[in-house]
């Protein structure tokens, strides 16, 4: 068998994503379905930097044991113009109280719940093309206006 190295990640940016009001669906055929628009936001870190654009959302389904299927598509604008699509798809559960008050808008510590998510970058941009090419994951939390999401690169 084959010795192969553990994947390291690597700081990529940082996604402060901005949502608009919620439009509850009811419940579908795997629990309780909601829109979450995304209206803007910003892009920082030390491999993509720029703006979030409007016109996104997260088609967001809870399951009945309380885990939220988190299934965002949007795009983002970087400060030299290149346009990257995100397609980002997880998690988020935690103890029941604490999801009570995530939900309600009140303050939580990231740590007391779990948030995670793989995402896929994709952009027709020749100076942006490497995103076509890499695996991504993040680690998220719920802020007063929408989400931020520490996205790494796996390499």
């Amino acid at each position: 068998m084959l010795e192969l190295k553990v994947p390291g990640l690597h700081p990529f940016c940082t996604l402060e994503v901005e949502a608009g009001p919620v439009r509850t669906m009811g419940t579908g055929r795997l629990g309780q379905r909601r829109i979450v628009p995304i209206v803007g936001g910003m892009v920082s870190g030390p491999r993509l930097n720029g703006r979030i654009l409007s016109g996104g959302a997260d088609w967001m389904t809870t399951s009945h044991d309380g885990v939220a299927l988190m299934d965002a598509r949007y795009a983002l604008e970087t400060d030299d113009g290149a346009i990257v699509e995100v397609v980002d798809q997880g998690y988020r559960h935690g103890p029941e109280q604490v999801m009570k008050s995530l939900v309600a808008g009140e303050a939580v510590s990231p740590e007391s719940y779990y948030m995670r998510s793989t995402l896929r970058l994709e952009s027709g941009h020749a100076a942006y093309a490497f995103v076509n090419r890499l695996v991504f994951v993040g680690t998220g939390a719920k802020t007063p206006t929408g989400v931020q999401i520490a996205v790494y690169s796996v390499e």
